[in-house]
């Protein structure tokens, strides 16, 4: 060992004891006092002062400085912003100072003040030391003697280099070695007398027994945030005031920082509420959105709607993976630099994919796992879905909608095999962290530097076993306000519901070949813009279900479910389509059951389901004193029924803006599009620079893979029209993924559009989908991009698309290798065009 590789304690006999510190050693000293670690760090600066050797104090406790004046910078770094936030700026600074440089940490179990965890203070080590360790440091940290869980002690032990403990008894230091990595001598792991510069070593059993049977070893400790809220259990029979206070501590750990939506919690939620939300915990840290929004909701119900909807909601027994092991899992599979590698701009989307396929296969820690196996013993072979609920989801401003997987566990098999398959669900919803569009989604709304973590939500799914089956009869999504209007009759306030029969994924989607029901709570049977025989063209054909058989989600056609043993008359659902009835008698057919059409009809009219959810919505939208959107399921008995609410979050709006006045009309032809409703975005005056128009026939002749091919160049176009007000159109569905349905784009790919516009051709099949509310429409009302479905050859719709086509295609100024798709895609400027619109009149207008 080369003299220079030598780094002294500032205790000559103690450096003779371990063969000195060397760079790349971390020290940790287990201590009673803060005194005693103060005493050695004083020693440390000391010798690094006299070996003129630069000394750095990483400052975050609320504790007194254990370093005064003897160090060359002091860092102070927030650890209350969060475990990410606090571990990445430390290894910026670290990495800025470079190599072979001292540190002097603060005691690290101060870091329990705002973390509130042993699990997080273990994972902060084991992320923090082996870069110090790359680059020749030597640091110093002090944990605070029977604070920690062994399971955090063993962790630091496998972690660090060197593992001391002190001990300060009646006026004489004693430093015993635990560890000493790659060094050894017979005496060095014996406890040391330090006697000025000297250490005497102990090697009587007789004195080294009276040494430590005079030292208090302590009991086995519960983590840190166990050990909370075990202590609070206590409280409940404490005064109303003292429990207020006491539940406001556990709200900070379980659900987040004062926020509007901590606001509502506390207004709702009882101290009671919050231990048993802990006591359903995997894990430590937050819950997450998802998971608050749909607690939240359940409890506003129950408190503010007394008994009106006690008989019919369907209670829940959902667990919550805490956010702090998704941090675990990374730390601890060693992927912690890469994961400070994406959080740079300029890894931000290079390093996604590398850690979103290591995210898709690590192992999680031995006590994670026990609790899991638990858990899934709880839910048998129940089936259980396993959904994102990161901290910022489902908040006032951020829906994250879509953005994070959902897993569906149909949960057969050996219970290994079933293990296993959860196992893959929660690592596919980590890994769901790293796809494009929610990074694009973080970027665009300013969120990509702040704590992220993904919390778990795990539910039982839903509904019931039909044959081999298993779905709800019915699930959707509801909104108290209806942004998307079609008729001026329509009650916006009143609501509006996404219906489907079956698993609730075709609500949330928008589900290519296939449309789900439209519900106007103030009127159900109002039906969107559409004749009579296309009624059951645009209506649900398919729907989701999960099976027992192939253990599986899985989509089967209406027909092949209908007729299961259902559990309650299939007409509420579906009504006989004595139309196509009439066809296949006049084709001959003879062998054939009767044939529906999946209208909800029968529930609509005959139940009190439309008019329960239009309560449920308006008391939840009172509480919020804001819009909002929900998730649920019903499963039905006769006309009675059961009601999941599965999510509640703020629906993402604009205003409606100031009353606009729409321009007349000279003539038809001096607009380029007119009409009354199927538009989204509030009352508008807009100028408009460019329009990119996508021709429903050229589109149409194009093979499969150049119509992914124009999905691309859309994105292309896209990225030049940021800052400039763009109008992209194009026919049937944005964002499908069936091609010969719309043009399949990523909503990264249209998103600096200002306007949306779908439009129908009759002739070339293609259709709008009044999908407010799915996933892709969440998107665009977030992103504030107006939208507006076109009927062609409906009353009162005026549709020109020559006074685009008539201008010069400027297609290759902004795509120069694209002009072979000048005849499918057009680019024109449109100077002095603006688009008009009126929530009042309902009309719309754009010449």
């Amino acid at each position: 060992m080369n003299l220079f590789d030598k780094v002294s304690t500032g205790l000559k006999g103690f450096d003779q004891v371990i063969d000195h510190l060397r760079f790349g050693d971390n020290v940790v000293w287990q201590v009673d006092t803060l005194k005693g670690y103060k005493d050695m760090v004083h020693s440390f600066a000391e010798s690094a002062r006299t070996e003129n050797m630069r000394m750095v104090y990483i400052r975050f406790a609320r504790h007194e400085p254990v370093l005064d004046g003897r160090c060359d910078k002091v860092y102070h770094v927030d650890a209350s912003k969060g475990f990410e936030s606090f571990a990445i700026e430390i290894h910026n600074l670290i990495k800025e100072e470079g190599r072979r440089v001292l540190y002097v940490f603060d005691c690290l179990t101060d870091l329990l003040e705002y973390w509130h965890s042993d699990l997080m203070i273990g994972n902060f080590f084991k992320a923090t030391c082996p870069y110090l360790y790359e680059l020749d440091t030597v640091a110093y940290f002090a944990i605070m003697r029977n604070c920690h869980t062994y399971s955090t002690i063993a962790g630091i032990r496998e972690t660090t280099q060197l593992l001391l403990d002190l001990y300060q008894i009646s006026d004489k230091t004693y430093i015993h070695p635990l560890k000493v990595w790659q060094r050894y001598s017979p005496t060095m792991f014996f406890p040391h007398l330090i006697q000025d510069q000297e250490a005497v070593c102990i090697t009587s059993s007789a004195d080294a027994s009276e040494l430590f049977t005079s030292i208090n070893r302590g009991e086995i400790r519960l983590d840190y945030w166990n050990t909370i809220f075990n202590n609070a259990k206590s409280m409940l029979g404490a005064p109303h005031e003292e429990q207020e206070t006491l539940k406001k501590q556990l709200m900070s750990m379980l659900i987040g920082s004062d926020s509007r939506m901590f606001k509502l919690c506390d207004r709702y939620f009882t101290l009671r509420d919050i231990l048993a939300i802990a006591s359903r915990e995997i894990g430590t840290g937050f819950i997450g959105g998802k998971s608050v929004g749909m607690l939240l909701a359940r409890k506003i119900l129950e408190a503010d709607g007394g008994a009106r909807f006690a008989s019919c909601l369907e209670p829940h027994d959902s667990f919550y993976i805490g956010s702090d092991v998704f941090y675990t899992y990374i730390v601890q599979n060693g992927w912690w630099t890469l994961r400070i590698r994406q959080k740079t701009p300029e890894g931000y989307f290079k390093y996604a994919a590398e850690l979103k396929e290591k995210l898709l296969h690590g192992t999680f820690p031995k006590d994670i796992q026990e609790q899991f196996i638990q858990m899934l013993e709880y839910f048998g072979q129940s089936p259980i879905i396993v959904r994102s609920s990161s901290l910022l989801e489902d908040n006032f401003g951020n829906a994250f909608a879509g953005k994070y997987q959902s897993v569906f566990c149909v949960n057969q098999g050996t219970p290994q095999e079933r293990y296993e398959a959860f196992e893959q669900a929660v690592r596919t919803v980590y890994a769901s962290t790293m796809n494009e569009d929610a990074l694009t989604y973080r970027l665009k709304r300013g969120l990509a530097q702040k704590d992220e973590q993904m919390a778990i939500l795990v539910q039982r799914v839903s509904g019931d076993q039909h044959g081999d089956y298993f779905f709800p009869h019915v699930a959707g999504v509801g909104f108290s306000t209806n942004l998307y209007v079609w008729d001026e009759s329509i009650d916006m306030n009143a609501g509006m519901l996404r219906l489907v029969f079956g698993m609730g994924t075709r609500a949330v989607d928008r589900t290519d070949g296939d449309y789900v029901k439209i519900v106007c709570l103030d009127n159900p049977l109002r039906n969107p813009p559409m004749s009579e025989e296309d009624q059951k063209k645009f209506s649900q054909h398919r729907l989701d279900l999960l099976s027992f058989t192939r253990n599986a989600l899985e989509s089967k056609d209406l027909g092949e479910v209908l007729f299961l043993p259902l559990k309650t008359e299939k007409e509420l659902f579906a009504s006989p389509d004595y139309v196509a009835l009439a066809r296949m008698r006049e084709l001959g057919y003879r062998d054939f059951r009767m044939p529906y059409l999946l209208d909800f009809r029968k529930l609509l009219t005959k139940t009190r389901f439309p008019a329960i959810m239009r309560e449920m919505l308006a008391l939840l939208s009172k509480a919020y004193d804001y819009p909002v959107d929900i998730e649920f399921t019903a499963n039905f008995k006769d006309e009675a029924f059961k009601i999941n609410l599965l999510q509640c979050r703020p629906l993402q709006t604009k205003g409606l803006g100031k009353t606009v006045t729409i321009p007349e009309l000279k003539d038809v032809k001096d607009c380029f599009f007119s009409g009354k409703g199927n538009f989204m975005g509030g009352s508008v005056r807009l100028s408009i620079d460019y329009v990119i128009f996508i021709g429903a026939g050229a589109y149409l002749k194009l093979s499969e893979r150049e119509k992914y091919e124009v999905a691309r160049l859309i994105g292309l176009i896209n990225r030049a029209m940021k800052g400039k007000n763009a109008m992209l159109v194009g026919p049937g569905r944005w964002g499908s993924t069936t091609p010969s349905l719309g043009v399949p784009v990523h909503f990264a790919e249209l998103c600096n559009m200002k306007v949306l516009c779908e439009y129908a051709s009759k002739k070339e099949g293609f259709m709008p989908e009044l999908s407010y509310g799915s996933h892709f429409f969440q998107d665009i009302v977030e992103s504030g991009i107006f939208y507006v479905a076109i009927f062609d050859g409906y009353q009162d719709v005026i549709f020109n698309p020559d006074r685009i086509l008539t201008a010069e295609n400027l297609l290759t100024t902004f795509a120069p290798e694209s002009g072979r798709f000048a005849d499918v895609i057009h680019v024109a400027e449109t100077v002095g065009m603006e688009l008009y619109s009126d929530i009042v009149t309902q009309r719309l207008l754009c010449r």
